[in-house]
């Protein structure tokens, strides 16, 4: 019995990229389907969830930006913009609606492949791992669902939000540099790119409940990094020193 093939779905209103890519894709051995706008991109993905999205942002009508949010209402499903528009607020935007990773046009065909390998690899390793369910004060993390909970309710995050809080949780009590943390999530070739990083974090702790004066999670190491662990004040300490709680997974 053969193993079924990857079904990527590609979105872009220019028919020779989609030609491109139908054949590149094919070619690599995955199943590959076709949207030249929007509107006709959701119907398919609501009639049969492909695994990751190949999404151009400058479409007429309904732009990628849009597409990926309303993707995001319902599926977490890996989503790779394609961009002509490579100004850094362009890409941030993109990564913080929902999308997981980014190709800026014009591009090389074994570059977007590659890519397309990495975010599948990752995919399909968070979903085979058998993973607890880790629990640090009112926050719980269950990774085998990939669920976040927050004093009982659930946090919504954004795929990026999801594999940076999950990377920090399962290190609790470690310091992860900005270059480990983006290398890890977005791959080597952000190593550097601090802003990229610096808003997503901000993004999430937002959704935490953790702030400047507060940080009750994700706490900053000037220059280096954050370090991920549940924080409270001493009754028989300074206010300003902190101490750090046992950090165990649930059984």
């Amino acid at each position: 019995m053969h193993e079924q093939k990857p079904l990527i779905l590609v979105i872009d209103d220019d028919p020779a990229l989609l030609k491109l890519m139908r054949d590149v894709l094919a070619l690599a051995g995955y199943g590959v389907i076709t949207a030249s706008d929007g509107e006709t991109a959701l119907q398919l993905i609501e009639g049969g969830e492909p695994a990751l999205i190949l999404l151009d942002i400058m479409m007429p009508g309904m732009d990628g930006f849009q597409v990926c949010e309303r993707v995001r209402q319902f599926s977490q499903v890996p989503i790779i913009m394609l961009t002509a528009k490579g100004r850094l607020e362009d890409v941030i935007h993109g990564l913080e609606i929902g999308a997981d990773d980014y190709v800026i046009k014009p591009f090389s065909v074994d570059i977007a492949l590659a890519r397309v390998k990495a975010v599948l690899r990752r995919t399909q390793s968070r979903r085979e791992a058998k993973q607890p369910i880790l629990t640090f004060g009112e926050l719980s993390i269950d990774l085998a669902s990939q669920r976040v909970m927050l004093a009982g309710a659930e946090v919504v995050l954004t795929p990026i939000e999801y594999r940076i809080l999950s990377l920090l949780a399962r290190h609790a009590g470690r310091v992860m540099t900005h270059d480990y943390l983006l290398t890890q999530i977005w791959g080597s070739e952000y190593r550097g790119d601090t802003h990229v990083l610096q808003t997503a974090i901000n993004r999430l702790r937002k959704k935490i409940g953790d702030t400047a004066r507060d940080a009750k999670y994700i706490t900053n190491r000037s220059g280096i990094g954050y370090i991920f662990g549940v924080w409270h004040h001493e009754g028989n300490s300074a206010p300003h020193h902190l101490h750090r709680t046992a950090l165990k997974p649930c059984s």
